[in-house]
């Protein structure tokens, strides 16, 4: 076993709390935009966490060691006319485990997961310029548009995001 990555879905954060707040707080601090802007607390970490988990959201988490480095979420849509589409949201790799092949584990685990729910669409954004972007494409996104001025960054400066879809059969 050793350094294998097991992937894995969370069905509660309770347990998990501690390491998931650590995982959030490491990679904003890193500069991944995910919705926060450094420094993160750790209230504001565990009540992201808390709240995180609904009906309609899948969280997967990949485990080395035992110890969480890595998660992505699938949100479901429950919208009428969207039950065939889902959103990868937060992809997050501790920046000590990056550069081993764990954010493309947690993509695979969470696009299966999105055919077993009977999706045939993903989407995603990400901030442009990340290397995420390598990722996606490389999975088979299609970039589709860039929005200027999506995001703010720690500095004050307006960034652009860009949108990806793939369509899954």
């Amino acid at each position: 076993m050793g350094n294998e990555v097991i992937i894995e879905q969370l069905i509660s954060t309770e347990e998990h709390m501690e390491e998931l707040s650590e995982l959030l707080i490491q990679v904003v601090e890193d500069g991944a935009s995910i919705g926060f802007l450094p420094p993160v607390d750790l209230a504001d970490a565990m009540n992201y966490w808390e709240e995180v988990l609904n009906p309609e959201v899948i969280l997967f988490v990949a485990k080395r060691n035992n110890r969480i480095v890595g998660s992505v979420q699938l949100h479901l849509c429950a919208k009428q006319n969207g039950v065939h589409r889902a959103e990868i949201a937060k992809l997050m790799t501790h920046p000590n485990y990056r550069r081993n092949g764990i954010a493309r584990l947690l993509m695979k685990s969470v696009e299966e997961r999105a055919r077993r729910e009977n999706k045939s669409l993903l989407i995603l954004d990400t901030r442009d310029g990340d290397p995420s972007n390598y990722l996606y494409a490389s999975l088979g996104f299609i970039q589709v548009g860039r929005i200027p001025n999506y995001v703010k960054s720690v500095s004050g400066e307006f960034q652009a995001t860009i949108y990806y879809y793939k369509i899954i059969a």
